[in-house]
């Protein structure tokens, strides 16, 4: 069964073969899950496929496993092996068959872009010149077509359910794990195939934070839980700061902050707009509430195949310069207000730019 249409996935391969022969690559060698599902439709683990720059595709998936794989994908040539060494052995003996001499891989933080597998590459293909596409795929799957929209929807009202869930299990003593576990249930009920689910319950910040359950819900601090729930592997991101108990003066004011930088942030994210000229208002917010040296830098980044790809400007500075354009889907704030002693604060909801400028939030 496939989860996207044949004619679809046709497409995108033909654009992306287009822009590898447009930088002068005999092929591109496919390693990161995202990219391989974007392509193939399909998420396959430890996933390899070669797209050269003319004619079909090539999968290479464990022996067994190809049967099945026809079943959930267009890609008619599948290449078996049994371990590792044959797989590398078969990939390299492909690029030789068609005189491959300048390949690209896609240079990423993502699950199985191992610097492991580039040094392997490169030692057992000496003769060929590795050039990083990373900027090819972005420059392809950075708007999204009504379809990839579609699917961010429906992940989007699954983060709303699961937050729900998530938030009526805070109250003191309660374990971080025992608030996920509530998300997770939800979101796997919902048909969430890899969820990914965040709660840092104060009074000690930590930005990403992955639950931990030696650490439980107190009094007059905030519990944040961010849901990134996917549907067909594309992502929403929906967060919130839950205050336990009375606040602090510095702690209200912080969420009073927040909730006014959300506001500037919706009013003033539109095409044409730098990311960095969003950021600046933010910052007179920050402070004018006195939180601006609370704040982390940065404020959005969109979503899609994955949780955070290009623009992230939180993490990525030269992004925040990139302009807003209609078709991106964006996630803010995704960047907290971090007060030592009472925990961070967030509010975080994912939109869909229109093509008349307007925000469509999805979550």
């Amino acid at each position: 069964m496939l989860r996207f249409p044949e004619d679809l996935l046709r497409s995108r391969y033909r654009r992306f073969q287009e822009a590898i022969r447009s930088r002068g690559l005999d092929a591109a060698v496919v390693r990161t899950l995202s990219t391989f599902i974007y392509l193939t439709g399909i998420k396959w683990l430890r996933p390899a496929l070669i797209v050269p720059a003319e004619g079909d595709p090539v999968a290479f998936v464990a022996r067994g496993e190809e049967v099945g794989f026809r079943e959930m994908t267009w890609v008619r040539n599948v290449e078996t092996f049994t371990e590792g060494g044959e797989l590398m052995g078969k990939v390299s003996g492909f690029l030789r068959s068609i005189n491959a001499k300048k390949v690209g891989l896609e240079f990423g933080v993502e699950r199985d872009a191992y610097i492991f597998f580039y040094e392997t590459f490169k030692r057992l293909n000496k003769d060929v010149e590795v050039v990083d596409i990373s900027d090819v795929v972005d420059g392809l799957r950075i708007y999204k077509d009504d379809l990839e929209k579609q699917y961010i929807r429906e992940a989007g009202r699954r983060a709303r359910t699961a937050l729900e869930k998530a938030v009526d299990t805070v109250k003191p003593g309660v374990s971080e794990t025992e608030i996920a576990a509530e998300a997770y249930s939800a979101l796997y009920r919902l048909g969430s195939e890899e969820p990914l689910v965040y709660v840092n319950a104060g009074p000690h910040p930590r930005i990403h934070g992955e639950p931990l359950s030696t650490v439980r819900v107190r009094e007059g601090t905030t519990v944040t839980i961010v849901v990134n729930a996917d549907y067909f592997r594309y992502y929403a991101n929906k967060s919130l700061s839950v205050p336990v108990g009375e606040l602090s003066e510095v702690g209200r004011k912080a969420v009073k902050c927040m909730d006014e930088a959300f506001e500037v942030a919706v009013r003033e994210t539109r095409p044409g707009v730098k990311f960095v000229e969003v950021m600046k208002k933010l910052d007179e917010v920050y402070t004018r509430y006195g939180m601006l040296e609370h704040r982390v830098l940065g404020y959005t980044h969109s979503v899609g195949l994955k949780v955070e790809e290009t623009p992230i400007t939180t993490i990525v500075p030269k992004h925040r310069f990139m302009e807003v354009k209609p078709s991106m889907t964006l996630a803010f704030i995704h960047a907290p207000i971090v007060i030592p002693g009472i925990g961070q604060v967030k509010k975080e909801e994912t939109f869909i730019v229109r093509e008349d400028g307007s925000l469509e939030q999805v979550t």
